[in-house]
């Protein structure tokens, strides 16, 4: 029962991994029908790419007035940025002290383009007027002695003092139906503004600056929920503040709030969140937030709600950037590096293969099938996480795939060696088998888990190609596990229970008389375990040795009736 129940389950292993195989297979088929392919992406250092050189100042001063502490904060967020896209294997670095370089594999789409370039100071201010983008016409537009007279100083951003004749003509004549602000990333933060919704829905009169987005800690996207817990079905941005600004955006709320609560209709109830001088959103106040931790909705999806909190969470730039160029740029390393390493890793495979075949005989093509099946597993995933995320296979990367040839190995040589070890012992092959697994997963998982860990480590605190390479050899890490727990032990359990490699033939690779494997039987007195039994009661087995001792003696002994021999 016990030994069905082993090919049960060894049978049910080697299922699951063809089913993974071809799911696999049909995710990559199905994504050539959505813009994907059957060949892996490749990086900026083996495809080429666009390279843009942004120009940096600050608050419209001169280049040579941005110190290198800004720059470089600058190109951790630009980088980050692009990161957050899904653009893989992006490179992000300074150029002589003054530029930002960044290039970005393959052709650059727009939308990447434009969170570059969206590279100014993220703004909050407080709404005062709002109304259609369009230009109002001369019978729309206010009479003269009507337009707006400030009778006093303006007691916080949302006192409507702050309109004056000049800045509601402004307004008027302004069309925010491009979505961009007349004065774009020149508005002075001590000043009301007129500003334009980026989408070109709407166009505001804006209070002056009441919070920067450097007060930004972080900001997520997530389904909203109700009071007791159930998702609206809706998308929201959740925002955290730090502790400085959390008492600035308190007292800011508690206005608008105020206002809302005497007229939802009021535009004053809203504020604005803003970057490179245009509205990003402009949400209405329904709470006073005092911890700082407020939630954008409205009319989101996942896809919209997702780009504005990655805005508000890399949007706070010290600096603004300007593209002062934009070209394309051939690999670096180009197809000649990129066959030169696979080269060296068809060069490294074979040299397993021969090895395994010479150190385990016809027991090496267990090793040699297992490395293709992991080889077409990481290879399928590495296509599918290009299509979905955009993943790209860099050198670097390469460079992984080819060390983790190695490791794969290892975790069959532990497992193989446990197995001779065992049958050196006396265990039958079966027996050796199942004991020797016993004992090399805990070993392997032990492996696998130091590989994994250290590749999560140089993943996170890695930049640029290193991310590459700690990637590939996390996910052949994880490959070579599926592999040994779904193919290798199984196909081993089966094949100890055939007539050729469980009789220990010659050329195996479990050849007792080769391995020096003690004699399986010492005398009557060896105790023995159930593992150790080739299936014959006591009677039968010292009848089975008496008629080798002495063949003439089987016409004497009935053969219906072993137990007579007892």
């Amino acid at each position: 029962m016990a030994q069905r129940s082993r090919l049960a389950k060894s049978k049910s292993a080697l299922i699951a991994m063809v089913v993974l195989i071809l799911a696999l297979g049909a995710g990559v088929f199905g994504s050539t029908y959505a813009g994907g392919g059957w060949g892996a992406k490749l990086a900026l250092d083996l495809s080429g790419g666009t390279q843009m050189i942004l120009a940096p100042s600050v608050n419209g001063a001169k280049t040579d007035s941005v110190n290198e502490e800004q720059l470089n904060q600058a190109v951790e967020i630009i980088r980050q940025r692009v990161d957050g896209s899904g653009v893989a294997e992006a490179e992000v670095t300074t150029q002589s002290g003054k530029n930002v370089v960044v290039s970005v594999p393959g052709n650059i789409d727009q939308k990447t383009r434009e969170l570059i370039q969206a590279s100014a100071q993220m703004d909050f201010r407080s709404v005062l007027v709002a109304a259609q983008p369009q230009t109002v016409t001369k019978e729309q537009a206010l009479p003269e002695k009507e337009l707006p007279k400030p009778d006093a100083k303006p007691a916080d951003g949302s006192d409507m003092n702050w309109i004056d004749a000049k800045l509601w003509r402004e307004f008027e004549k302004t069309d925010c139906s491009s979505g961009k602000s007349p004065q774009g990333d020149t508005q002075d933060p001590n000043k009301p503004v007129v500003a334009c919704a980026k989408d070109g829905s709407e166009k505001y009169i804006l209070g002056p600056v009441e919070i920067n987005g450097t007060d930004i800690t972080t900001a997520s996207h997530t389904q909203v929920t109700n009071s007791t817990g159930v998702s609206t079905g809706q998308w929201g941005v959740n925002i955290e503040f730090n502790p400085s600004a959390t008492e600035k955006f308190k007292k800011v709320t508690e206005r608008l709030f105020a206002i809302n609560g005497k007229n939802p209709q009021d535009a004053r109830a809203r504020f604005a969140i803003m970057l490179d001088g245009d509205v990003l959103s402009s949400p209405v106040a329904q709470a006073v937030i005092s911890d700082g931790k407020p939630q954008i909705t409205g009319q989101f999806d996942e896809q919209s709600a997702k780009a504005l909190a990655d805005q508000l969470k890399y949007g706070a730039l010290p600096i603004t950037f300007k593209i002062q160029s934009e070209q394309q740029i051939s690999a670096t390393l180009g197809a000649n590096q990129l066959k030169m390493g696979l080269i060296a890793g068809l060069i490294g495979l074979a040299l397993v293969f021969i090895y395994s075949l010479f150190q385990y005989r016809l027991l090496g093509f267990v090793t040699i099938a297992s490395l293709i099946i992991a080889g077409i597993i990481s290879y399928l995933a590495i296509v599918l996480l290009g299509w979905s995320m955009n993943y790209r296979l860099s050198l670097a990367g390469i460079a992984g795939l080819i060390v983790a040839v190695g490791q794969t190995a290892d975790s069959f040589i532990v497992y193989f060696e446990r197995i001779r070890d065992e049958i050196r012992t006396g265990r039958t092959i079966p027996a050796a088998v199942d004991h020797g697994w016993a004992s090399a997963k805990k070993t392997i998982l032990a492996s696998k888990a130091v590989n994994l860990l250290a590749a999560v480590v140089l993943y996170i605190v890695s930049v640029g190609s290193v991310r590459g390479f700690a990637f590939t050899l996390g996910l052949t890490a994880i490959a070579d596990l599926i592999v040994v727990f779904l193919f290798t032990h199984p196909i081993l359990t089966l094949l100890a229970r055939t007539r050729y490699f469980g009789e220990g033939r010659r050329h195996s690779g479990l050849d007792p008389e080769a391995l020096d494997a003690v004699p399986l039987y010492r005398g009557a007195g060896r105790i023995r375990t159930p593992e150790d039994s080739d299936g014959l009661s006591l009677a039968e087995r010292r009848r089975k040795q008496r008629l080798e001792q002495h063949p003439t003696e089987s016409a004497a002994v009935p053969q219906d009736n072993p137990a007579r021999e007892a």
